[in-house]
């Protein structure tokens, strides 16, 4: 298979960017016209892209039935045969569709896509958003923020990986250990009724009483399931409430690096910060199509089950898609390895030769 990418390098090693949505760099982004700014978009017919927009129910309920009854199915076998070595392989595909699977859920009933019906994308939002630990209207607005300043240093809430990469916080975030304890600090201060400063940047003000009550119901559920392993003297209502986010969210940081990590920053070009990938039906499933994620940043209103005909549309003018997900992470780690030398290394897609690149340059460090 051809060469697919070529690394590139700033001169000299400047000292560590600051990714802080209150520092320097976020100004810095506003007075280089990075913040809100207009992104490229690859060619397509107006008339397709409106058919690729149409939003239906089947689908996703569909998946919705399949990932409920599998969670059923697998749950009741961790149960049947708790307390023996058996309940072992239920556990685990439970962990994986309770905490890798809600997540994909989570993003795309975010952006109202998944489902036709609005009530279907909220009571699915609020769901999947419990059981990945994601508060609900948070993120909802984190991720609006991130999608309009993709990996806008300052800017992006959602950066998952600073430069230099934190290589004993990526270990642990196999288990969700540090977003766990960072997620229910940021749920008890909610609770109380106190916003971060950070958070006050892109949540309006008005969502604050929404958060504050979604946060007081969290730990009145997390409260009760405590109380239910104590008064039982067992781990098992823990195993279905609570640590599938940790024993089952590994997978799913896997898919979250694979999204921008160790590609370029400030840049207004899709194709230069995302990661298209190739994927097996079963890892699509999990992942509910979010491995076209190139084309989902470039169109996020495309719903899931149209991102691979919108990759036939727009491919002959992205970089070539990775074949699975271990030749992506096989680029990907050697890449975040220099970066612990080197913070303004980075990987460069290749860009067909005729495809114009808007704005598709590194900016400057400071």
């Amino acid at each position: 298979m051809p060469e697919q990418h070529a690394a590139y390098e700033h001169p000299g090693s400047p000292a560590p960017r600051d990714y802080r949505l209150t520092g320097p760099e976020a100004a810095r982004a506003v007075q280089k016209g990075l913040a809100s700014a207009t992104w490229y978009q690859s060619p397509i017919p107006r008339k397709r892209l409106k058919e690729l927009m149409q939003r239906r129910d089947g689908p996703a309920l569909v998946d919705t039935a399949l990932w409920l009854l599998a969670l059923v199915v697998t749950g009741f076998g961790g149960y049947w045969f708790w307390r023996s070595w058996a309940c072992v392989p239920f556990f685990f595909v439970y962990g994986l569709l309770y905490g890798t699977a809600s997540n994909a859920r989570w993003h795309e009933t975010g952006h109202g896509t998944a489902f036709k019906t609005r009530w279907l994308n909220d009571g699915i939002y609020q769901l999947s958003s419990f059981m990945f630990m994601f508060e609900p209207h948070v993120w909802r607005w984190s991720h609006a923020r991130h999608h309009t300043d993709t990996i806008i240093v300052g800017r992006d809430p959602e950066i998952v990986e600073p430069r230099p990469p934190r290589l004993v916080n990526m270990v642990l975030s196999l288990f969700r250990m540090p977003y766990v304890f960072t997620t229910m600090w940021s749920v008890c201060r909610h609770a109380t009724g106190r916003m971060a400063e950070e958070e006050s940047t892109f949540i309006p003000e008005s969502e604050w009483p929404k958060i504050f009550t979604a946060a007081r119901i969290w730990l009145l559920i997390y409260g009760l399931t405590v109380g239910a392993a104590l008064y039982l003297h067992s781990w098992l209502p823990l195993m279905f409430i609570g640590l599938p986010t940790l024993y089952g969210g590994w997978l799913s940081y896997l898919f979250g690096l694979t999204q921008h990590v160790g590609l370029a920053e400030d840049v207004l070009d899709h194709r230069s910060n995302c990661r298209t990938i190739y994927m097996s039906p079963l890892l699509r499933f999990l992942y509910l199509d979010m491995n076209y994620h190139l084309e989902h940043h470039m169109y996020p209103m495309v719903p899931f089950h149209a991102l691979a005909q919108l990759h036939e549309e727009i491919r002959d003018d992205c970089p070539p898609p990775y074949n699975g997900l271990f030749e992506a992470l096989k680029e990907f780690f050697p890449a975040i390895w220099k970066q612990r030398k080197d913070p303004t290394y980075f990987i460069r897609r290749p860009l067909p030769e005729r495809a114009e690149t808007a704005a598709a340059t590194q900016a400057e460090p400071a």
